[in-house]
């Protein structure tokens, strides 16, 4: 049985914030956010409490997101430096 993939959706808002970064954070973030495609919980993923969202760490950078598996999105909602996300 093969694994289906993940597409992977990143909001406008988050695009936003990826622009103001320096390109080699930036990339470093697209890169993981591209990874959800093949597995959308790697290792050291985690559930956020309080809605259906999870988290993965990128350096001292978070990136939060939403999966729906009927239909096999993966919703990047919100990326930001760890002191700043989750105020």
């Amino acid at each position: 049985m093969s694994q289906r993939s993940y597409t992977v959706i990143i909001t406008k808002a988050v695009q936003k914030l990826l622009s103001k970064l320096p390109d080699r954070t930036a990339s470093r973030l697209e890169a993981a956010m591209l990874s959800l495609e093949n597995n959308p919980r790697p290792s050291g993923c985690k559930k956020l409490k309080g809605r259906e969202a999870y988290r993965i760490r990128e350096g001292d950078y978070r990136i939060i997101y939403e999966i729906e598996d009927k239909i096999l999105h993966v919703l990047v909602i919100d990326v930001g430096h760890r002191k700043d996300i989750y105020g």
